[in-house]
This record gives structure tokens, sequence and C-alpha cells, in this order.
């Protein structure tokens, strides 16, 4: 395998890209100049140092210190701590949190619940989410905030039957995002009265 089919291999276990469009990125970058690929690459490398993973909701956040455990919502004493909002990934939380619609805490799940898997523990940090709700004071509510497909709707049968035991001995309701989003919608690109009223018909 040459070296243009290793890097779209790599391009094709990026979201929602595919073997054609893999190749266009190769042949995109092909066509720039030296300085355009050897600053993509220093970033690539600035990106992984400067990049820190919360201890508490677990998303990647940039910071200066590497002593940093927390990021700024979780480290932010405004923020409201009754409710927690449980998404898929880094950029649904950053889609939420730019709209400006909620005002709680967060939790990275990591990813979606494979509908044909047995080993589910492996694919999402369902330990670490119990772990995290144990040990919050004053939480009175988890929101369950994945796409509206059918591994969406999966992942949100298995953490709830997961957080069953936990939140029914600690009186912690658990809702899920009402249908201000349609039937097959990718939450992180949902806008801003999508996502509010999403939220508002939480149920």
């Amino acid at each position: 395998m040459d070296t243009i089919e290793k890097l779209a291999e790599i391009f094709k276990e990026f979201p929602g890209i595919g073997e054609r469009q893999a190749k266009r990125f190769v042949y995109f970058l092909m066509a720039k100049n030296l300085d355009y690929t050897s600053n993509l690459s220093d970033l690539i490398k600035e990106l992984r140092k400067d990049t820190l993973q919360c201890s508490e909701c677990f998303r990647f956040f940039i910071s200066d210190s590497k002593k940093e455990k927390v990021c700024k919502i979780c480290g932010d004493k405004s923020i409201d701590s009754s409710t927690l909002m449980v998404v898929e990934k880094d950029s649904d939380f950053e889609s939420i949190n730019a709209s400006r619609v909620y005002n709680g805490k967060y939790f990275i799940l990591g990813g979606l619940v494979p509908i044909v898997e047995k080993n589910t523990s492996r694919q999402v940090r369902i330990n670490e989410l119990i772990k995290k709700i144990q040990r919050e004071k004053g939480l009175k509510e988890v929101i369950l905030a994945f796409s509206l497909n059918p591994q969406g709707n999966h992942t949100d049968f298995f953490v709830r039957s997961q957080l069953k035991p936990t939140i029914e001995s600690l009186g912690i309701k658990i809702s899920s995002l009402g249908r201000g989003l349609s039937t097959g919608t990718e939450l992180e690109y949902s806008d801003n009265d999508t996502l509010k009223n999403a939220l508002k018909n939480r149920q």
C-alpha cells in the first residue's frame, strides 16, 4: 500500500467520510505547497500537546497548564449543578453550549451503543457516568441528549436501564430530549430554536 492509499485509509476513519472523499482530501493536500502541509502537520502535533480531557465530564479542552484536571464549565460555581446532560460526543456539547439554551453540567458518553453488540460497557463511559451521578451533590435530573436515529434511541434505552438502580435510590429524575428534534436528526447539526424546543419538551 503506497502513501496515497495509507493516507486515504486514515481519512476514511473520519466521521461521515467515504472512500471517494478520502481520496479527494489526499489529492487536495498533494496540490498544496510544502508550507501548507507542514503547517497542517505542526498544528495536529500542537493539538495533541495542548489538549486535555476533563476528569469530570470527559470533554477535551485546550489549556496552557497540564496541571488542570477539570474544564472551565465543570469548575464554574455559577453553573446549575441540579441538571446533568449526557451527550454522545464533544461536537454535540459544542452545539448545545453555543445555543445558550442550557446552563447545567455535561457528561460526554464517548459514543453511541451499537445495536448489535454484547459488551457495551467497552463502547461508552457508562460506569464513569454512574460514578459521577453518585458523587454529584444536589443533582435532580439527568437529561439524555442523543441523536434521534435508531442507534441514538438504542443508546437512550441502554443508559436508562443501566442508571435505573442509581437514580431510583437517589430520587433523581431521568429525561430525554423532546420531539423538537425530527426523527433522524444529528444533534450537532441542530439549530438553536430546535435545541431549545427539544430541551423544553423533554420527557
